[in-house]
């Protein structure tokens, strides 16, 4: 079984990260997962008459990528998310590499729960940020 880091190993500043580039097939897969068939995130007809001039990516699918930082690397395996908050900043085109970063901001001993800054980039601006809340799993 893969294990992830326990809270007694995690330090304040400690960062993690995975990059992943968002294709067309993610949006379907996306939307057919999520139920959310916006056509701003589908229909490319439609997309080019919004504001965006194209289509988009899900915000969520951007927010999934934290999940997946905090769920396989930092704190990994065994770590239980308890909150997020997010703010979109910038939309995510397809063919854009989406940055995942998630950094321990503060550390809850008698809980072992942490804190992190989690950020999505692209091109190395912000198009998502806000505030993870996961409990780490202890030593036995």
């Amino acid at each position: 079984m893969q294990q992830g880091f326990y809270f007694d190993e995690l330090t304040i500043g400690q960062s993690a990260e995975m990059a992943r580039t968002v294709g067309a097939h993610d949006l379907a897969l996306f939307a057919e997962v999520s139920g959310d068939t916006n056509p701003v995130h589908l229909d490319e007809a439609y997309a080019k008459t919004t504001t965006f001039g194209g289509r988009i990516a899900h915000g969520m699918l951007s927010a999934a990528y934290i999940s997946a930082v905090l769920g396989t690397r930092l704190p990994g395996p065994g770590a239980i998310y308890l909150s997020q908050s997010l703010r979109f900043r910038r939309p995510v085109r397809i063919g854009d590499e989406v940055t995942a970063r998630v950094t321990v901001k503060a550390l809850d001993e008698k809980r072992s729960h942490v804190t992190l800054e989690t950020v999505c980039l692209v091109g190395g601006k912000t198009v998502l940020d806000g505030e993870a809340l996961v409990m780490a799993p202890k030593r036995a």
